[in-house]
């Protein structure tokens, strides 16, 4: 398309060329004249004269009329492609603006890791109702990653490496990685000098990882090591994983947020605190890249909010 044809009369830039695509692709989607008019609520008429105009004024044949059906021609489903994706984002566009100002509302609904989601994602979501009464939250804690859109979620909280590249996400913070036993181990790692060591000592081994058995530490000079460790129990939630390292079954590698009180309360200690682990990240992934409620956009801020503390 032209510069002259976006910029003159016959262009895209009024409202009543935007309408005219709206009348264009409501004829291709239902294949009628008829059905496109009831579907938009005007005549016929105005459908079937509004296109002809399109079609005279870029002088191309948009559609193959028969007494049965109308149909695209090769330019006019090319056109249609291009009109069907302005339409959605114009559509996603006014969707947003009326959402600019106005108050969140409505039922969220999101999911959260379960370890994670009691220790961050509830407070927040208390808070949340406090400070909106007209929200409510409908929340799936799982340490299973459900699909945001058979699911119907508006907003999942993802901890660690995110998988899903094709959607849209936010990050909200991190999280430091901390190997830690229960204090009968003290003695016992304290002989440890760097994590070559430990290979030989029990560990807890979190199966929600993809390398739950193997991790590579960072140390003092830049020195690396990376290590494997020897499983004795293997478990798929994290909050099971820290039970079983306050029993004392052995050493296991955990976000921070799952122990902090442990650790303040010393039912848990760091070992080797000389040799740090890569941070995770935290994100609020969403199900596309549409505009995004004021109930999903607040309670996300909150959550970056109380993060950053």
């Amino acid at each position: 398309m032209s510069k002259a044809n976006i910029d003159g009369k016959a262009g895209l830039g009024d409202l009543a060329n935007l309408k005219r695509l709206a009348y264009f692709a409501a004829v291709v989607e239902t294949g009628s004249f008829t059905a496109a008019a009831d579907r938009l609520g005007i005549t016929k008429a105005v459908v079937s004269q509004q296109v002809a105009r399109l079609e005279r004024e870029f002088r191309a044949a948009l559609l193959t009329r028969t007494t049965r059906k109308v149909q695209p021609t090769e330019a006019g489903q090319a056109f249609y492609q291009r009109c069907a994706r302005i339409l959605r984002e114009a559509g996603e566009a006014f969707d947003e603006l009326g959402e600019v100002a106005a108050e969140p509302s409505g039922t969220l609904r999101l999911t959260s890791p379960l370890d994670y989601g009691i220790t961050a994602v509830v407070p927040a979501i208390a808070e949340y109702v406090r400070r909106f009464p007209q929200c409510k939250v409908d929340a799936v804690l799982s340490d299973q990653s459900l699909d945001l859109v058979s699911g119907q979620i508006e907003v999942a909280i993802r901890v660690g490496w995110l998988k899903e590249q094709h959607l849209q996400a936010r990050r909200i913070g991190s999280f430091r990685q901390l190997l830690v036993a229960a204090p009968g181990w003290q003695a016992r790692v304290a002989r440890v000098r760097d994590p070559a060591g430990l290979e030989a000592l029990p560990f807890v081994a979190n199966t929600l990882l993809r390398e739950p058995a193997r991790w590579s530490f960072a140390g003092p000079q830049g020195a690396e090591c990376s290590v494997s460790m020897q499983a004795v129990i293997s478990l798929d939630a994290t909050l099971a994983v820290v039970e079983a390292v306050r029993q004392g079954v052995g050493l296991s590698v955990l976000p921070d947020f799952a122990i902090r009180d442990d650790l303040a309360a010393g039912r848990l200690i760091q070992v080797l605190p000389e040799w740090r682990l890569p941070d995770g990240g935290i994100h609020a992934v969403f199900p596309s890249a549409r505009f995004r409620p004021a109930k999903v956009r607040a309670f996300v801020d909150l959550l970056v909010e109380r993060q950053r503390g």
